[in-house]
């Protein structure tokens, strides 16, 4: 297996410029290719999960043109094109619940599938919401899960679209996503308690923005307008708040000033909120318009950061940074309400108890939590962490060597998800021991 050593680091400061945000690049570019109207789309992310997506759009027969400025994508004003495809599409979550919805709405024929982990994420959810609408999905392997046959089906909306909300936000985001390509009118009413909200804000400003504004009552219900997609001309990606919270880390842990330029205090992403993590901790968080600073109470060996007890369901993937924080605190941390860490990636639940066990920490992993009870510094040196395939996994525990000691992270080319080039840009910031 292929890995790469950290060297003990002293500290952290300096300057990222963040690469575009995955779930804004692929609900843009989905949205972008059903409007009417060609879309210039700016700072898209250039990775694993939105080259799945335009490849996707592609082999449905979106125009997509790549220019120096970015994207031209040649809305197909409604439906796709192409009728019939077989679409792989990775692990990439964002690609495949919107695109099982959309095309369920197409009226063609369509198997999707991905890699083996994606044939271990739940989809039934969805799949029984759009069934209950007259969609007609089959399940070609284990009941529930991908990989799905698409067939030619004819939808009413006569009848709310009835969703969980406690498994994932993307199902949610899909159902909202997908009547307004063919101009339907429709509700959609969440049942139980609806997990990672600010993931479901994020597409109806989005949907907003390509000119559908959606209806809710509270987080309960939405009613869709009947309105279709319209191009708004040019729209440029902000940068990743979910990668922004690995530099702001290390920012905290190493002293710092660590900067991020690209989400700020006008960011859509729900993930900015992490620095509310970071000052309850101790670090001290400036905030502008399109950038954040992160200084710590000082480097490994100086003052700690603050222990906490925190529900995060509403950050689900920087709550995994705030974990590792948690490494670096005065006492024992929980992090809450995180259950859909299990349907991720990978069991990041597990795989999160499991690996910081390796440097010390004691962890009691419970359903939808994790508590945390650090060792002293240092942590122990030179322990090689497993990835389980997961970009984020790779991330989080790149911050281990500001504890003062090397550590060795296992196939490091999965960030290749997200941000490719991760570990080049969190070198930049780190002051070697």
């Amino acid at each position: 297996m292929n890995a790469i050593t950290l060297n003990p680091a002293r500290g952290a400061s300096g300057n990222i410029s963040l690469p575009g945000s995955k779930s804004i690049s692929n609900r843009t570019l989905l949205l972008a290719a059903v409007a009417r109207g060609d879309t210039q789309v700016r700072g898209v992310l250039t990775a694993d999960d939105t080259e799945v997506m335009l490849g996707a759009l592609r082999a449905l027969g979106v125009r997509i043109d790549m220019q120096t400025s970015g994207h031209c994508v040649h809305g197909a004003g409604g439906g796709f094109p192409v009728k019939r495809a077989d679409l792989s599409l990775g692990n990439a979550g964002t690609a495949f619940r919107p695109l099982t919805a959309m095309l369920a709405l197409n009226g063609g024929e369509y198997r999707l599938s991905g890699v083996p982990r994606m044939h271990e994420r739940p989809i039934s959810d969805l799949v029984d919401a759009l069934r209950a609408s007259g969609a007609r999905i089959e399940y070609l392997g284990a009941e529930g899960f991908p990989p799905l046959r698409i067939s030619p089906s004819v939808l009413s909306f006569a009848k709310p679209l009835r969703v969980r909300g406690d498994t994932s936000s993307q199902f949610l985001s899909a159902l909202l996503m997908a009547p307004p390509m063919v101009g339907a009118r429709a509700d959609v009413v969440i049942e139980g308690n609806l997990i990672s909200k600010p993931y479901v804000a994020l597409t109806l400003r989005l949907m907003e923005r390509f000119g559908v504004s959606t209806v809710r009552d509270g987080w309960s219900s939405f009613r869709l307008p009947g309105s279709s997609y319209t191009s708004p001309g040019e729209i440029f990606v902000e940068g990743d708040a979910s990668a922004a919270s690995y530099f702001l880390a290390a920012g905290a842990i190493g002293g710092g000033p660590v900067r991020v330029r690209g989400v700020g205090r006008d960011s859509i992403q729900g993930d900015v909120r992490f620095t509310e993590v970071l000052e309850r901790m101790g670090a001290s968080v400036r905030i502008g318009d399109d950038w954040i600073e992160v200084a710590g109470p000082g480097p490994h060996g100086g003052a700690k950061l603050r222990a906490f007890d925190l529900d995060l369901n509403h950050i689900p993937d920087a709550a995994m940074t705030a974990a590792m924080l948690a490494l670096f605190a005065d006492g024992p941390s929980t992090v809450r309400n995180v259950g859909s860490w299990r349907v991720k990636e990978t069991d990041r639940l597990a795989a999160m108890a499991t690996e910081m066990r390796k440097l010390g920490a004691m962890v009691e992993e419970g359903d939808d939590f994790l508590r945390i009870t650090p060792s002293a510094l240092p942590l122990k040196a030179g322990v090689a962490i497993d990835t389980y395939s997961d970009h984020r996994m790779a991330m989080c525990f790149s911050l281990v060597c500001l504890a003062g000691v090397p550590v060795v992270i296992n196939d490091p080319a999965c960030v290749a998800k997200t941000y490719p080039e991760y570990f080049t840009d969190f070198a930049t910031l780190i002051r070697q021991a």
